[in-house]
């Protein structure tokens, strides 16, 4: 089956539009007030705030390739309220103020959606929530404790299902519980990237795509063609920071991989439920995450390959044959009666995973330079919270306003340490992803309700818990 598979072209979410005209490079240096590198959600959504609340600032955006050309036009659609780190936030600051950076990521998503409306940026927005499902006595507890611990921060709305209720949203197979939040929608990436950064352009902001830049320094951003200073530089580039100058071990670009089927029939549909389109995510180790998508096929990713040797990114997303097939074996393990449906298209990205797994903003008041990632996967919606809460950092630096609720908010200035050197970051990586796969299929033998102890030592080797 993988033989006919499209392969890369960045993403199947560029493959009915085409991959965008790139906009003219940086012509020689140039100045502004505030430069932001990196031409993906987060870099954009930094632009649009910073110029709605300050139309008079001269915004300039440098994009190495074209915007969107990274896991903003690659990621599964997840506009939703999870963010990385909020547990290690509590320790450090107390259950209160985690609590307001959930209640912050809950907001999130209606924001993204409201400001899409509003501009008129149709992006395939489904407000269908987050299902996610457990397929083994082992992820039915771990199911039942996570939807607790989201009870603990305050997601009152959240459901929990048995078999039976789950089956009548989507009928996965074998599934024996969900946990479901109305917090979340559908989101058709590449859509909403485009659309996000014409509207950006609309307002005044430069962006310079094929622009790649090599170094950032204070009131500096350094590209081929020349040198953008500004007092602030903000750093956007999530799973590809690893490629400036000084940035090597600050975040591992993970990399993920996804699928896409042709289009179903409603044949096909009705065999498998999913008619509240919500997205599909389950409690195994190394999980899946799923869409149904506005054309009707579903889109599927998980782990492939998860890392390459020096930080390295992919060309183009191409990705492995075996991932695809692995990819296609768990769409067909949940789904049996798609097993004779073809998979179409097939591609990877990468994301940023901080050393103790934290999404974190910043703004440096010293120098100027400010950043904001490391989102381990649930950027789609947190980039957001990052653009408007950089908006506010600048704002309150250059005392054009003070501090507000999301400067307070516990991620921000968060800071961690670096990944370990080669070959020890390659090492553990490839261990730890080999110690999750083991502790699924052990899960999957053995019925036990407890946990495999191999993923539990995995999660502390790893600094994830």
């Amino acid at each position: 089956m993988s033989s006919v598979v499209v392969n890369g072209g960045v993403s199947f979410w560029y493959a009915h539009d085409g991959l965008p005209a790139v906009r003219e490079p940086l012509a020689g240096d140039a100045s502004a007030d505030v430069v932001i590198v990196g031409g993906g959600y987060t870099g954009l959504w930094t632009a649009y705030y910073l110029k709605k609340a300050a139309p008079f600032l001269r915004v300039t955006v440098l994009e190495q390739r074209f915007c969107g050309y990274g896991a903003s036009g690659r990621n599964g659609g997840w506009l939703y309220n999870g963010i990385a780190g909020r547990d290690r936030y509590a320790k450090l600051h107390g259950q209160d103020a985690a609590v307001r950076l959930q209640r912050a990521m809950n907001d999130t998503v209606d924001e993204v959606v409201s400001v899409l409306a509003a501009e008129g940026v149709d992006a395939d927005v489904h407000r269908g929530g987050v299902l996610e499902v457990a397929c083994t006595p082992a992820q039915l507890a771990r199911l039942k404790a996570f939807h607790a611990h989201e009870l603990s921060y305050g997601e009152k709305d959240r459901e929990l299902y048995g078999a039976r209720e789950t089956a009548e949203r989507i009928r996965v197979a074998g599934a024996v519980g969900s946990s479901w939040t109305p917090h979340g929608a559908r989101v058709h990436p590449a859509k909403l990237v485009k659309g996000l950064a014409a509207v950006v352009e609309a307002l005044g902001v430069t962006i310079h795509e094929a622009t790649p830049v090599t170094e950032i320094r204070p009131k500096h951003a350094v590209t081929p063609y020349g040198t953008v200073r500004a007092p602030y530089v903000l750093r956007c580039t999530e799973g590809f920071t690893a490629s400036l100058k000084g940035q090597r071990r600050t975040w591992l670009p993970m990399n993920s991989s996804m699928v896409v089927t042709e289009p179903l029939s409603e044949e096909q549909w009705e065999s498998v439920g999913w008619a509240g389109r919500e997205t599909l995510g389950d409690m195994a180790h190394a999980y899946m995450y799923a869409q149904r998508t506005a054309d009707g096929r579903i889109a599927l990713g998980g782990r492939g390959v998860p890392y390459r040797f020096g930080s390295r990114t992919d060309n183009d997303g191409r990705t492995q044959p075996e991932t695809v097939e692995a990819l296609r074996e768990i769409l067909v393990r949940f789904f049996p009666p798609l097993a004779g449906v073809r998979v179409e298209h097939a591609w990877s990205g990468v994301l940023g995973v901080p050393r103790d797994w934290c999404a974190t903003v910043t703004l440096d008041r010293s120098t100027g330079l400010g950043w904001a990632g490391g989102y381990v996967g649930s950027g789609v919606a947190t980039a957001n919270l990052a653009g408007r809460t950089l908006r506010d950092l600048v704002q309150q630096d250059s005392g054009q306003g003070g501090r507000t609720e999301l400067t307070e908010l516990p991620w921000v200035g968060h800071k961690v340490r670096r990944w370990e050197p080669e070959p020890l970051r390659w090492l553990g990586v490839q261990a730890l992803y080999a110690a999750y796969r083991a502790a699924d299929r052990r899960e999957t033998v053995s019925h036990s309700a407890g946990s495999s102890r191999i993923a539990r030592v995995a999660d502390r080797v790893s600094g994830r818990h």
